[in-house]
C-alpha cells in the first residue's frame, strides 16, 4: 500500500511517497505562504497531482502548520504566517478532490508520530517533543499515545509565558512566550541587531568562536532552558526531544542539557534531551502512519 504524504510548512511544502517504512521521490516546493491558505491548498492540489502521474497511491497523509482538529481535519487556528488558513478544511477538500482517504495532523504532532514509531520516541511512553524553526512548536506522548487535549491542541509549548514583563495579549498573543525568545527566528533576530551578515542559524554558528557570539548564543540556550523546565516538572516526561535544524549543532543540545540540570529539582533529573532522529523526514513519516 502507498501513501501520498505532505508536510505543510510556512516555508516549504515536502512531499513524497511512503511504502513499506521508506518514503521515495521526496520533493520540497516553496509555500508561499504570505499568498494565503487558499493558495497553500492549491499548491498542495499541483504537488498531488504531479504525484499522481507517476504513482499510483492508497491513501493521503497530511502534516501541518496551525492547530488541527484530527479528527475533521480542519484547521482550527492558523496564525500570520498563513493567512487566512485558519478554518481549512484539508480533509474534505482533499477527499473530494481525489476520492482517497486522507488524514491530516498538526506538523509537530505528526513529527512526534514519527519519531515514536520510527525515531528517537520508539519505547519510550513518556516523551515530549518540541520544534525550534521560525516558532516553538510542541507535542507529548503520555502513557504510548499522543495526547492531543480536549480541542486537539495541547503541546502549545510556544505560548508559555517567560517574560511577563513584556506581556501584552490585547497586542500580540504570544507576547512574553516561549516562541518569542526561543524560537530560531528569535536567535537570528537579535543575531543581526550585532551584525546584519548574521542571517541565519548556519552562518551564526560558524562564528561561534567569536565570544560576543558565543555570548548570544549561551543567552539563546537560556531562552530554550526556561521552557523546559516548566515542561519537565509539569509532565515529568524520560526524555525531550528536540527537532529543527539548528539542534543539528552538537554544542546546542550539550548545553541544554547541562542547563536544564542545573535548573530543575534532583528528582527530575532522569529526564534525556535527545535530539530528533528523522530530520526533516519525520512529519512525512508521521503522517503516513497517522489514521
Amino acid at each position: 500500500m502507498k501513501t501520498m504524504v505532505l508536510d505543510i510548512g510556512g516555508t516549504a511544502i515536502k512531499s513524497a511517497v511512503y511504502e513499506d517504512g521508506s518514503l521515495i521521490d521526496i520533493q520540497e516546493t516553496p509555500t508561499e505562504a504570505w499568498l494565503g491558505g487558499n493558495h497553500v491548498v492549491k499548491r498542495a492540489e499541483e504537488i498531488l497531482f504531479s504525484y499522481k502521474k507517476k504513482y499510483s497511491f492508497d491513501r493521503i497523509g497530511i502534516s501541518t502548520a496551525g492547530q488541527v482538529d484530527s479528527a475533521t481535519g480542519t484547521i482550527i487556528y492558523a496564525n500570520k504566517n498563513i493567512p487566512g488558513y485558519t478554518g481549512t478544511k484539508l480533509k474534505n477538500i482533499f477527499e473530494e478532490d481525489f476520492c482517497l482517504p486522507t488524514a491530516v495532523e498538526n506538523d509537530v504532532n505528526a513529527a512526534a508520530i514519527g519519531e515514536a514509531v520510527f525515531g528517537a520516541g520508539q519505547n519510550k511512553e513518556n516523551f515530549a517533543c518540541l520544534t525550534y524553526g521560525t516558532g516553538v512548536g510542541g507535542a507529548m506522548f503520555l502513557r504510548g499515545s499522543l495526547y492531543s487535549g480536549s480541542s486537539y491542541s495541547a503541546g502549545e509549548f510556544g505560548a508559555i509565558v517567560t517574560h511577563p514583563e513584556d506581556r501584552c495579549p490585547q497586542k500580540d498573543m504570544f507576547s512574553g512566550c516561549y516562541e518569542q525568545y526561543a524560537s530560531v527566528t528569535a536567535l537570528v533576530r537579535r543575531a543581526k541587531e550585532l551584525d546584519p551578515s548574521l542571517s541565519d542559524g548556519r552562518i551564526l554558528f560558524r562564528h561561534l568562536g567569536e565570544p560576543s557570539v558565543a555570548h548570544l548564543i549561551d543567552e539563546w540556550i537560556m531562552e530554550i532552558v526556561y521552557g523546559l523546565v516548566t515542561i519537565t516538572h509539569m509532565l515529568n516526561p524520560s526524555c525531550i526531544i528536540l527537532g529543527g535544524g539548528i539542534m543539528e549543532q552538537d554544542y546546542v543540545l550539550e548545553h541544554v542539557q547541562k542547563k536544564l540540570y542545573e535548573n530543575i529539582m534532583p528528582s527530575f533529573r532522569n529526564v534525556k534531551i535527545k535530539k530528533a532522529a528523522l530530520g526533516n523526514r519525520a512529519g512525512m513519516l508521521g503522517a503516513a502512519v497517522i489514521r
